[in-house]
Formats: C-alpha cells, sequence, structure tokens
C-alpha cells in the first residue's frame, strides 16, 4: 500500500464553467414559497448567488489544502483520507466516517475537538488520532469503474491496519457510516475495539425472535411514515440512479438543490438553515461532489448495497462494545432494544439538539459522547 501527502487541485477553467452555467441557468417556476412541494427558491437562489459571484475559490481551495490530506493507494484503487495526529497522551485511533450526501466537511468542527482536546478546554488523555475516509466514489476517492468494484468494508479496515498500522480502532458513523461501521465490526471484531453509531441498521428478524415492545413497534410505524413521506430519494438512488445522475452531474442548480433539501429536512436547522448551515460550508461540501463529478457514483453506493451487499443473518451480532448516540432530529430515533436486538449496546444516549449532521451541528456533544464511550472501554 502506497499512502502520500495530497492536495486538492484549483483549476481556474472550471470555476469559470460552473460561474457560466449558473449564469445561464434556467429556474423553474413554483407555486409556493415554502419547502411543502421540495427545496423553496429563495434560500437556494441566495445560495447560488453566494456560489457565482461572492464565493472564493482561491481562499477556499487554500484553507481546504491546510487540512491533513492523504490518499492511499490500495490494490490500483485510491481513497482519500484526513489523518489529524492526535496531540495527547496515548491518542487512540477513531474512524469518522460519515454519510450521504456529506463529506468530510460535516467533521472540520469536531475532529479538531478529538485530536486536541486541550486546545479547547479538554484533557490530553481524551486525544484521538482522528481518521476520515472518503467512501469509494465519494469526494476524492475514485470512482469504481464497474459494479461492487470495491468494498469500502475492506479498504477502511486495511487503510487502518495495513496502511497506518493500527492494531486495533474505533470507529464512529452517521448514516451511510454507520452502516460501514456495523459491518467493520461484524467483519474485523478483533481490530475494531468499539462502534459508535447515530443510526443503527436493521436487525436480521425470524420466529424465534423475541416479540416488539411498544416502543419497537412505534418505531417501524415511524420508520414507514418516513420512508414514506422523505424516501423518494432513497427509492430513486437504489433502483435508477444513473437516470438523475446525468441531470445533477450536468447542472449545478440542480445538484445544489438535490443536496440542500437534505440538509433543510435532516437537519434540526428549522427555517434559519443558514444560521447552522452557513454558505461557505454548505458550498464547500457541494464544491467537491460538483469539481470530482461524483454525486452519481455517490448515488450508486445506494443501488450496491440493495443489489450486492449480503443480508444480514439471523445468527449475525455485533459482539463489539456498541454506543448509540440519537439526535433527536435523526431520520428516524431507534429505541434502545430495537438496537440491542443486534449490537453490544454499552451506552444509549438521546441528545436534546441535533439531526443527521452532529459533527457540524453539534461538535461539542458530539465528541463528548465519543469521549464518554471511550471511557468505558478497556484499550490496548
Amino acid at each position: 500500500m502506497i499512502i502520500a501527502p495530497w492536495n486538492a487541485p484549483f483549476d481556474a477553467a472550471q470555476v469559470d464553467d460552473l460561474r457560466d452555467r449558473l449564469a445561464r441557468a434556467r429556474w423553474s417556476d413554483g407555486v409556493v414559497g415554502d419547502w411543502s412541494y421540495g427545496t423553496a427558491a429563495q434560500p437556494l437562489r441566495e445560495l447560488i448567488s453566494y456560489w457565482q459571484s461572492r464565493y472564493d475559490w482561491s481562499e477556499a481551495t487554500a484553507r481546504l489544502n491546510a487540512l491533513p490530506h492523504y490518499k492511499a493507494e490500495i490494490d490500483g484503487f485510491a481513497m482519500h483520507f484526513l489523518y489529524f495526529k492526535g496531540r495527547g497522551t496515548a491518542p487512540q485511533p477513531l474512524l469518522l466516517t460519515n454519510g450521504w450526501p456529506s463529506s468530510f466537511v460535516e467533521y472540520m468542527k469536531v475532529a479538531p475537538m478529538l485530536a486536541d482536546p486541550v486546545s479547547f478546554g479538554g484533557e490530553a488523555a481524551d486525544a484521538f488520532d482522528v481518521i476520515i475516509p472518503a467512501h469509494p466514489g465519494f469526494g476524492y476517492s475514485d470512482l469504481p469503474s464497474a459494479p461492487n468494484q470495491v468494498q469500502t468494508v475492506d479498504l477502511f479496515h486495511r487503510l487502518m491496519v495495513e496502511g497506518l498500522g493500527y492494531d486495533h480502532y474505533l470507529v464512529s458513523g452517521t448514516d451511510v457510516g454507520a452502516g460501514v461501521a456495523t459491518r467493520m465490526a461484524l467483519k474485523y471484531p478483533r481490530a475494531v475495539s468499539g462502534i459508535h453509531l447515530s443510526a443503527v441498521v436493521e436487525p436480521p428478524m425470524n420466529e424465534a425472535s423475541p416479540p416488539l415492545s411498544e416502543a419497537e413497534s412505534a418505531y417501524q410505524k415511524s420508520v414507514l411514515q418516513w420512508s414514506d413521506r422523505e424516501g423518494a430519494y432513497m427509492h430513486l438512488q437504489a433502483t435508477r440512479p444513473q437516470t438523475i445522475a446525468y441531470a445533477l452531474n450536468d447542472s449545478p442548480i440542480g445538484l445544489a438543490s438535490w443536496i440542500l433539501e437534505k440538509f433543510r429536512f435532516w437537519s434540526d436547522a428549522g427555517p434559519n438553515l443558514f444560521d447552522v448551515f452557513p454558505e461557505q460550508m454548505l458550498l464547500d461540501n457541494l464544491n467537491i461532489y460538483w469539481t470530482t463529478q461524483t454525486i452519481g457514483s455517490s448515488m450508486r453506493y445506494y443501488y450496491e448495497a440493495r443489489h450486492f451487499r449480503p443480508a444480514l443473518q439471523s445468527t449475525d451480532r455485533v459482539t463489539v462494545p456498541t454506543s448509540i448516540c440519537m439526535w433527536p432530529k435523526e431520520l428516524v430515533v431507534a429505541p434502545k432494544e430495537w438496537a440491542e436486538r443486534l449490537y453490544n449496546v454499552r451506552r444509549y444516549v438521546l441528545q436534546a439538539q441535533g439531526g443527521h449532521f452532529p459533527g457540524w451541528e453539534q461538535p461539542e456533544q458530539y465528541a463528548q459522547d465519543i469521549r464518554n464511550f471511550r471511557r468505558t472501554l478497556t484499550l490496548r
């Protein structure tokens, strides 16, 4: 495995092309001014105006390149990751893995807190080595060129063990990343010391499974309600991702609308979206998808999860110590007993505020919850 430092490129021609597309955009009509039909026009127009005329690309490139970027080549596949070395006594390795439509940008508040707690009023003993890899087909990682070409679980594990030399590590994941963390714990329980999750994988059930509790029955109803109200994107991306990929890869306004809606509806931001997610942050995240042309490959993740990922069996159980950290505005909030059907739950916490992007929405609480979990573990 080859690991080398890396810098995000700045392409002036690409910037000119984007601004030209934004200037020539055809805007859709609308019959309401709110979010009830989907992405509201006013905040989208504000974001596009900022992207076209006020977003400083040179400054953004310099800011992003101040981060500790690396690429690892694993059997010919290049995977991007950030590597924040811990500043403290015996930092523990922690892999942070985000979901869709996010990126490492979501973790730019919380990563320094975890790596250098003393600078934020914490204790040196709480320091982590923080590793944030990009999923295959996301951001600056390579795009798979064939169906089911590479396995995220194996790539992330090999990066940690073969590439960075850790014989054990913790994993914290949200959304898609929580699923990756779960399967890493199932496949590599000797290396994974613990997993910290903001979402849970559905446990395999059979006739011998205990009956559902009242809270579990209510949770299953909430899942169905959420799927009916919000799940169109997931069904499309898991069945026909290529159809919409052409439009989103060609239209920056289309891409912005597709992603902005998720930050609005999945977070605890409420109506004041830009108070929680400033335009610069949202555009940093958008730019990663736009400049790398990875919106299509990131959506294929859903298709391949449905069509290629082996289903969990009734005998599967995550024996690795697990901390469940739920946020009230997460897509759905699983009760503890539901999580316990699959996981070795050591801690279960429902936070007071926060949603689907806790690393950005509530970084102090997210960092502290990971620290609290770590303190319950006997680490090598």
